[in-house]
């Protein structure tokens, strides 16, 4: 059958390891000093093991595979305990598999194994939370009239985006999660004004080596000043944080890195340089 399935650049790829823990289904291992899939019934294609990759060696493919087996995934992940089957129903749940899911919980049912559903259906990424009530105060209308808006620079996607454009050159950047303009009610005024604006999401975006290429030229052409990530607290996010991260190390320029992480309830959790 035709399906999406994980592709590894083994020409990328150092053997580090780093996304295996990430694959509770089981579907990678290192074997000659890169890391393989080895079995393609393993492998759900959702793409867990591709945020942690530091190298970028890891994306996601349609081919001819072989299906995907629930059964046989969750077989295997038992032996490992139970923090690991939390990590692989989280996921699921993650990614709305509804129907996996099912299958993976029939699974431990027949193994007697009872897991509630609060200790997977707890991701914030994912998790239907009311907002209202904790932001009543920020609903009224401000009491100064219209917020001026601090965009000074148009596109600001990070496919659309010119490393060469002069708004970047000798600017301080602020390289933003898609989310995080939408949670944190003073982004404009007190994260954007002064700095040029790219967005991005390091989970759904496609061709991120594209993004890591244009972070770089940034870095060593438009010469910008400072650049800050800022990311959700959802785990996915922190992909956007590791491109930046290669693009400083791989850049030849040298530049500050700031990292702020934004709860889905709009309060700043973490802002520090990195």
């Amino acid at each position: 059958m035709k399906r999406q399935i994980i592709q590894i650049d083994e020409s990328k790829c150092n053997g580090c390891g780093l996304c295996i823990p990430n694959c509770p289904e089981g579907a990678l291992q290192v074997i000659d000093g890169k890391v393989r899939l080895i079995s393609d019934l393993f492998c759900d294609g959702l793409g867990a093991c591709i945020g942690h990759c530091p190298e970028g060696a890891i994306t996601i493919e349609e081919r001819e595979a072989e299906a995907y087996d629930e059964n046989k995934v969750m077989k295997n992940i038992i032996p490992q305990g139970k923090n690991v089957i939390i990590a692989h129903l989280r996921h699921l749940m993650e990614h709305g598999e509804k129907e996996y899911l099912q299958k993976a919980l029939d699974t431990l049912k027949e193994e007697n194994i009872m897991i509630p559903e609060e200790r997977y259906n707890g991701c914030p990424g994912t998790k239907s939370i009311n907002l209202s009530e904790n932001n009543a105060e920020n609903n009224r209308e401000p009491d100064t009239g219209p917020v001026r808006s601090e965009l000074i620079n148009w596109p600001v996607q990070m496919h659309l985006i010119s490393p060469r454009a002069p708004y970047f050159k000798g600017k301080d950047v602020l390289l933003s999660a898609d989310c995080a303009a939408y949670s944190l009610g003073d982004f404009h005024r007190r994260y954007l004004k002064g700095k040029s604006l790219i967005i991005a999401c390091p989970k759904l975006d496609t061709g991120q080596e594209i993004y890591l290429e244009k972070l770089t030229a940034l870095i060593d052409m438009a010469k910008i000043n400072t650049l800050t990530v800022m990311t959700m607290e959802v785990p996915c996010c922190n992909g956007l944080l590791n491109l930046a991260q290669r693009a400083v190390a791989g850049a030849e320029g040298k530049i500050p890195l700031k990292w702020i992480v934004v709860s889905v309830g709009g309060e700043v959790l973490k802002e520090e340089w990195v």
